[in-house]
Order: C-alpha cells, then structure tokens, then sequence
C-alpha cells in the first residue's frame, strides 16, 4: 500500500491491512524457527562451525544473545516430527498454526508456558482447547484459561500459608471536592496492602483485543479496578447493614428521559447515533447523565415513585430487584461468568444486561438477559459490539466491522466446562 493509498484509506482498510502484514510477519518468523531446529537436528557444527544456533541466529539476526536464545527455545517447543537435544516438541500444534502466521509471539509463549506443565498424557487435548480459545481471543485470556486447566489437572495445588498475620494499623480518608470528584487518601499495614494490591492488580489487567488496545494509563486502570472493587463489595449478601438496610446509591432519573436516552451506542456498521440529553440525580450530591442511568437500569433495585407537579414524592412503592434471584441463579449457571468473549471475569463480579432494554419493553427474563462484567457492559452500551441469544440459547456477540467485516458471531467458551478429564 503505498503514500497516497494509506491516506485515502478508511478506517476498516487500514485494519485490513495491518493484519496482513502481521500475517507476513509471524508467518516468517515462525519460519525462520523451524528451520533454525532443522540446522540443529543436523548439526550446527558440522554445518557452520558454530558451537550453538542460538549464537549462529545472533549473528544472523544481529540480536542480543537473550533474544536469539528466547527464538531457539520457542522453535524447540513448536517443531513437530523431530527431537532437539532429546526433548520432545511440547507444542506441535501451536507450531502448525504458528506457520500459518495465526499466532502472535505472546500467545505462542503463553501456550508452551502451559504446555511444559501439562502432563504428556493431556497435552494433545489441552493443546487443541487453548488453540481453539485463542482464535476469538488474546494471550492473556488463554493464559487464564491455561491456568484453569493446570489448576484442573492438579486440584490440590499449593500448601497454604499457615503465618500469623501481623498487628493491622489502617487509616482512610475519603471526601468529595466540589468538582463533583473525590479524594481517597490512607495507610495500611503490610498485611493489608499486600491483599489490596492483589485484589486491584487482578482487577486492572489490561484488557483483550475484542475492542482494540487498552489505552489506559496505569492510574486509569487502577481507578477503574477501585470502582469495580466497590461494584463487588456492594453486591456481597453479607454486607452489613445500614439503618436497616443493605448500602446503597440511590439513582433517580425521570421514566421519560431513561427511554429517551440511547447512551452513545454505536451501530453495527461503525456509525454512531445522536444521544438525547437527560440527566439523573445521583446519591445526595452528584449527578450522572441519563445514558450512563441506562447502563444502571439493566440490572437495580426499583422504587416505584409518583412525583407532583415540582418533582415532590408523592407515593412510593415496595423495593423489588429487577432481575429477581431466580433468574439471577439460571444466568449464573448458563453464562457461568461474563459472557464477552475472552473474559474471565466469575459471575459475582457481573451484572445482568437487558437485550432489549426493560424501559424500552424488553421483559426481565433468561431469553433477553445476559451476564457482563461492569467493563463490558459499558462497551455493549457504547460502541459497535452488539449481542442476541442463539437458537441454542447461549449469548453470542456480533464484533463492530472495523474488527471484523462479515460480523462472525463470537462466544466465551472459557468459562465451559473442559473437554477432557483430569
């Protein structure tokens, strides 16, 4: 593609052709792997007169020697039909699929990475199940799903720490500015710390490739973790109560301007449509738009109100859950978690989404809700993802075209049961 091509080009042919070239390019260099391994079955002494091919491809190549080694190490894992230095390729398939420039350099590592622990005796269906995962998602679901198939194979796992934890000292200070923004200030012991970094490490991973690369910076995307960590706390059925009730935010936002808002959803062809404008009161203080009220609305508690002619509370009615526990329990167990495809995000981290909005008539039932943790769901809401129920029953989601022109429906299989026994 040349100067004056590129810049005539949209946005899906940019897309295109990126990905042909990345095709080239990991095609050629899982290549340039398998004939390094053919160089070594034969003899790299007897060959070039060098005493390693590791050293001979740093030369080659003119890369460090850690680089070099790392591409003999992976070649060593992929090549099918041989034995380098006795040790048996543990990843055949990964390097058939590799060849056909499928695979990126981080995903093929994150396979042999779990192919080394499996036992040979499960690595051929172990192996098929990470490469089928991987054709609808990004290294680091299959490496979650690579860890779920260890943890399968080996359901003991390791000895638990037994150490008395150390005396807690905690302070906190949280306070609202009058931006409408707060301040979190706070000092924890060791003990805290260390449980606090784990949990919002696990929550600000950087996302998959579904919807592009994650731009976030490192303080985004442990902002975004704290808010999910709240999320997950607030949905706990332990959570001690508060004058007599369970926590809570109260939202509240006219009937009117909840259907009028479409969010800033765009359609499947990539355009997007114009958002009413509506607003809705949040907590004592603060206020939200009426689009992210909608995003709300999916899955709440509802107080039936009747207001007077200056917005005064008339009558209210009985607190209900829009998606009663019932249904709650059979969208756990179909969806089993988030159902975007490479999430791995469990089911008490997700809410439900209505396919059709209740406020738009769409019924609070199994066939027109689906499981999704709060980051998917606000991207259902807002970009060109779309999701429907399939004639077998399972959510599939349809991709926006700049990721995929023929819009392939796309499922999470990670979260369904492993083909294979332990």
């Amino acid at each position: 593609m040349d100067s004056e091509a590129v810049w005539r080009a949209d946005a899906v042919a940019l897309a295109d052709r990126i990905s042909a070239l990345l095709t080239v390019v990991r095609s050629a260099e899982a290549e340039i792997g398998s004939l390094l391994a053919e160089i070594e079955s034969r003899g790299v002494v007897e060959l070039f007169g060098y005493r390693s091919v590791a050293r001979l491809f740093e030369h080659l190549a003119d890369v460090p020697k850690a680089a070099a080694e790392a591409v003999v190490k992976r070649a060593r894992a992929l090549t099918s039909g041989r034995t380098l230095d006795g040790v048996p390729a543990v990843a055949p398939g990964t390097g058939v699929a590799a060849l056909a420039g499928r695979l990126s350099t981080p995903m093929i590592d994150t396979i042999v990475g779990v192919m080394t622990q499996v036992p040979p005796e499960h690595r051929a269906d172990a192996e098929q199940h990470l490469l089928s995962f991987a054709s609808d998602a990004g290294h680091k679901q299959v490496a979650a799903l690579g860890a779920r198939i260890l943890a399968h194979l080996d359901p003991d796992g390791a000895e638990p720490d037994t150490t008395e934890p150390a005396i807690p000292r905690r302070e906190l200070s949280l306070r609202r500015k009058r931006t409408g923004t707060w301040e979190l200030q706070g000092r924890f012991d060791d003990e805290t710390g260390t449980r606090a970094s784990a949990l919002l490490d696990s929550l600000a991973q950087r996302r998959g490739n579904e919807e592009g690369a994650d731009l976030r910076s490192p303080q985004e995307r442990y902002g975004d973790a704290f808010s999910d960590a709240i999320d997950l706390a607030l949905s706990c059925p332990e959570l001690p109560m508060q004058a007599g009730e369970r926590a809570h935010v109260m939202v509240t936002v006219s009937l009117e301007d909840l259907k009028s808002s479409l969010g800033q959803a765009a359609l499947g062809d990539g355009t997007r449509p114009q958002a009413r404008t509506g607003r809705a009161t949040l907590g004592d203080l603060g206020t939200i738009s009426a689009a992210e009220a909608r995003i709300h609305a999916c899955d709440c508690m509802l107080i039936p109100a009747v207001l007077g002619a200056k917005s005064e509370p008339l009558d209210l009615g009985r607190q209900r859950r829009l998606v009663p526990p019932g249904i709650r329990r059979a969208l756990y167990l179909r969806d089993r978690g988030c159902a975007f495809p490479g999430c791995h995000r469990p089911p008490r981290h997700c809410q439900g989404h209505h396919i059709r909005h209740w406020a738009d008539g769409g019924p609070t039932e199994l066939g027109n809700l689906v499981l999704m943790c709060a980051h998917h769901h606000r991207l259902l809401h807002r970009s060109g993802w779309q999701v429907r129920i399939a004639a077998d029953g399972l959510p599939e989601f349809l991709p926006p075209v700049f990721l995929d022109k023929r819009r392939k429906p796309r499922r999470n299989n990670l979260h369904q049961p492993l083909p294979f026994a332990a």
